[in-house]
């Protein structure tokens, strides 16, 4: 399949419950828990229908991120949207996110000296997924690597104990069981020797009737049905904080796709 470049092209956060998050320089990512000041991030499900219906599920929605090529599709529909206006806190360009299977790890900022050889975009190249090795850009430099930024040095399983352990003492569908299992391994897989900020792809957003709030008639274009019938959501995708740290515009991703067989998105 062919290949692309990613990055990030935005960020956003907001510190109030809203819709859309107000775009900001940088936003730092907290192992286990979210984006640093933002009303989504927590232990357990921040949004406030998850909320209503279980408190008690675990936050597998810490950090949601959108390609800005969905921007592109659906302005050639007449609809206008931009960076934080749908609600994610990462804005991308260049990676089929909808196409990852879950438990993607997704990196950001240029590849550390240290980093082990044969990991990241590499290995998620020879995949030959789109997107897969997304590993360039112009990453500022800095990455906000203390624990204090962060908590850049506490990822795998240990940072994301709470968020496991509510997915334990939760009721989950097949669904959210899944995402929870698939984070579990990749938390098990980190090695600690790459300092930069990641998270891990526990599945889809699944766009709500808040949507046409922002544009009239935007929700179509956002969820529909494929040929067969089947559901197709185009969303973004909702992530778990795997390791903190600084994130902002320009930062290249890097892939690293998870052992196989790889098991496409859900909802979550």
């Amino acid at each position: 399949m062919k290949t692309a470049r990613g990055s990030v092209t935005s960020v956003s956060r907001n510190e109030v419950y809203s819709f859309t998050k107000p775009v900001h320089d940088e936003i730092v990512l907290v192992t286990g828990l979210g984006v640093e000041g933002d009303s989504h991030a927590g232990v357990h499900v921040r949004h406030r229908s998850r909320v209503r219906a279980d408190p008690s599920q675990p936050n597998l929605r810490q950090v949601h991120l959108i390609h800005e090529e969905l921007f592109d599709e659906v302005a050639e529909k007449g609809y206008e949207v931009r960076p934080g206006n749908l609600g994610e806190n990462v804005t991308t360009r260049g990676i089929d996110l909808l196409g990852l299977p879950v438990g993607t790890i997704l990196r950001f900022g240029p590849p550390s000296a240290g980093a082990p050889a044969g990991s990241g975009a590499a290995d998620a190249a020879e995949s030959g997924l789109p997107g897969a090795d997304a590993s360039v850009g112009s990453g500022a430099a800095g990455r906000g690597e203390s624990a204090g930024d962060g908590g850049a040095g506490d990822g795998g399983a240990g940072g994301l104990d709470g968020v496991l352990a509510a997915a334990d003492a939760a009721a989950l569908d097949e669904a959210t069981a899944r995402a929870a299992e698939a984070v579990r391994a990749a938390a098990e897989r980190e090695s600690g020797h790459d300092p930069r900020p990641a998270v891990v792809v526990a599945g889809l957003r699944n766009p709500c009737a808040q949507i046409n709030g922002l544009r009239q008639g935007l929700l179509k274009e956002l969820v529909g049905q494929d040929a067969e019938g089947n559901v197709v959501r185009k969303g973004g995708i909702m992530t778990v904080v795997l390791r903190g740290g600084a994130v902002r515009p320009g930062d290249p991703i890097t892939v690293e796709l998870p052992p196989g067989p790889h098991v496409p998105l859900d909802r979550v």
